[in-house]
């Protein structure tokens, strides 16, 4: 079938349904009768009834990966580029931990020029996704892009440049190979059942008060040899918290490490009460949502059917003072998908608890 995509990147795309069916996906009868039904409309170009058929799928599962996926390829086939970035974009925004939207939202933008964005969305999907060769190629091909354009530039500037001139042959050459290249092999993408949310902003770095210093005693006054003498505090300002002891600072980072490994193995066990116990009342939840209606969204992810495994691993912990940043790597497991990435919790210590604050990938 034609692509309207530039043929120098290549598209992650659905294979026949039985592949899909053998990686994991653990749909009903109903469900994949219908993706059948959607891929054999795709194959035969009859993209309006294709994505009729998508909508009326989607609307029964709003939430479900697969089919929203194949409507960004339909509309994407169907010369609708920005319809398809749209919905490519709302699904690395909700399952961020997969590479395969972003490797076509590349492939969309480099389309329209727009080489920035593209190696941005490449980036993306090889940071959720280290292995992922197809992005890895795209990225390349889209840097030749941009040296080009720089290339070009340069020859505006200084025509008589013949070492810029020479480069822009061979990247011309390159890319004019990279055109020969077929359009891609098919990719999946698997249903997710528990993908971590992201919130949106950074939290803002404190820097820690420096303890004060004591003030220095009159210049008649000599302190005994057997008793120290007593500095007095300053009295025309308070004196700043003292930094705490490398011991208390390690106890807390063990107070904050369990507390994270607790978060996890309630996930796994699908414990939602304890799972949301971990998190404050303050809790910045995904795009400003409510928290009554954010915790009814999790609670009904995490008791979907299925064993699922949650660990953390490369826990690095940044205190200050009630409130500190932890990094570590997320691995997620389930009949349907297998992710690793990176996760930031900020918490802060309430109550005798650390509480996560914020949460995001990355």
């Amino acid at each position: 079938m034609p692509s309207i995509l530039p043929k120098q990147l290549r598209t992650s795309r659905l294979p026949a349904l039985l592949i899909a069916l053998a990686i994991g996906l653990a749909s009903p009868i109903a469900q994949a009768d219908n993706l059948a039904d959607i891929q054999k409309l795709m194959k035969n170009g009859q993209y309006p009834q294709a994505l009729e058929k998508t909508d009326a799928y989607i609307a029964s599962k709003p939430r479900d990966a697969q089919g929203r996926f194949m409507k960004g390829l339909i509309l994407t086939e169907m010369n609708r580029p920005v319809d398809a970035i749209a919905v490519f974009t709302k699904l690395t925004e909700d399952y961020p931990e997969l590479p395969e939207p972003y490797n076509n939202l590349a492939v969309l933008y480099a389309q329209q020029k727009q080489y920035d964005k593209a190696r941005t969305a490449l980036e993306m999907a090889i940071r959720t996704h280290p292995a992922y060769a197809i992005a890895y190629e795209n990225l390349g091909d889209v840097y030749a892009k941009l040296a080009s354009q720089a290339y070009d530039k340069a020859l505006q500037l200084d025509s008589a440049n013949s070492t810029a001139q020479g480069k822009l042959s061979l990247i011309r050459d390159l890319i004019s190979t990279g055109n020969a290249r077929p359009a891609g092999r098919p990719t999946t993408v698997a249903k997710p059942v528990e993908p971590p949310k992201a919130t949106p902003t950074e939290p803002v770095k404190v820097a820690a008060a420096e303890p004060a210093k004591p003030a220095s005693p009159p210049a008649a006054t000599v302190a005994p040899v057997a008793a120290p003498a007593v500095a007095a505090k300053p009295i025309d300002k308070p004196a700043a918290e003292p930094a705490k002891p490398a011991g208390d600072t390690a106890a807390a980072e063990g107070e904050i490490t369990s507390a994270v490994q607790a978060w996890a193995a309630a996930w796994s066990r699908k414990d939602v009460k304890a799972y949301l116990a971990h998190y404050a009342g303050d809790f910045q939840t995904p795009n400003g949502m409510a928290r009554k209606a954010w915790e009814a969204e999790r609670q009904q992810r995490i008791e979907k059917p299925g064993k699922i495994s949650v660990s953390v691993a490369d826990v690095k912990v940044t205190i200050n003072g009630d409130k500190a940043t932890v990094k570590f790597r997320q691995d997620y497991k389930s009949a349907s998908l297998n992710s690793s990435a990176g996760k930031t919790l900020v918490m802060i210590r309430s109550g005798g608890k650390w509480l996560i604050q914020q949460e995001r990938v990355g």
